[in-house]
């Protein structure tokens, strides 16, 4: 007697393309959107303009883009800061996910005609804020944190080619998006425990700005705040890496 054969299903086990993380100093790392990004099963491709490593010039072999934050600032001057700003013209002709992370977002803002400058009485956010969703942006992620860890003291005057996704009080632009897959936010979701203990010691400075908040404040505010951002980072990488899933 033949017996049925029992049909296997099938399963893409292709390695996955890495993601292109840039960092602006030497001993930066992308926290724990890198740790998401590895659990996922994607490699990261680190590059540091800052130190002369080249960004690629196209992203074919990628499955996206994150571009991280740094002491600079997205109008300053130097040779990396203008050449990694015109780069934004691959991920966003390829269309490829791409996030923009605090001064990754002011390189993008930029980019595509906004502007970035200081706050118009000296402020800065440094620390925990409150952080509010537009209606395009619950269309992205249907929860957003309450409050959200910050460290930055310029913000963005967004032109009309983006949606803002997300406001704050002290800087009205928190979060945006242009064009299909890229996406800038103000914010750090990425920060992890021993990234702020490292942040709050090195950059003690940035606290004597008016508006930030004082070091102790951040340690006691994280374990309130920071499982809800937890949450929503995982949501809001998913749907960016689904971007790309959707074109492969």
């Amino acid at each position: 007697m033949l017996q049925k054969t029992q049909k296997i299903p099938f399963t893409n086990t292709a390695p996955k393309r890495p993601v292109l993380v840039v960092l602006h100093q030497e001993m930066s790392t992308p926290g724990r959107i890198g740790h998401y990004l590895t659990s996922q099963g994607y490699p990261l491709d680190a590059r540091r303009p800052v130190l002369g490593e080249e960004l690629p010039e196209t992203l074919a072999d990628h499955s996206g883009v994150v571009v991280f934050g740094g002491p600079m600032s997205a109008n300053d001057e130097t040779d990396f800061i203008k050449r990694e700003t015109d780069w934004l013209a691959v991920p966003l002709k390829e269309q490829k996910p791409f996030l923009g992370i605090c001064l990754g977002a002011q390189m993008l803002a930029r980019h595509i005609g906004g502007k970035v400058c200081f706050h118009r009485d000296g402020m800065a956010e440094v620390g925990y804020y409150p952080l509010r969703a537009t209606a395009a942006g619950r269309e992205v992620c249907a929860e957003w944190p309450d409050y959200i860890y910050q460290w930055h003291r310029e913000g963005i005057d967004l032109p009309n080619s983006a949606t803002l996704l997300a406001e704050g009080d002290m800087f009205p632009v928190q979060a945006f998006q242009y064009g299909p897959a890229a996406f800038g936010v103000q914010f750090h979701a990425e920060v992890s425990h021993a990234m702020m203990c490292r942040w709050t010691t090195r950059g003690h400075s940035r606290m004597e700005i008016p508006g930030a908040k004082p070091r102790e404040q951040h340690f006691a505010d994280r374990p309130i705040y920071d499982p809800a951002i937890r949450a929503w980072l995982g949501v809001f990488l998913d749907k960016l890496l689904t971007l790309q899933s959707a074109k492969v």
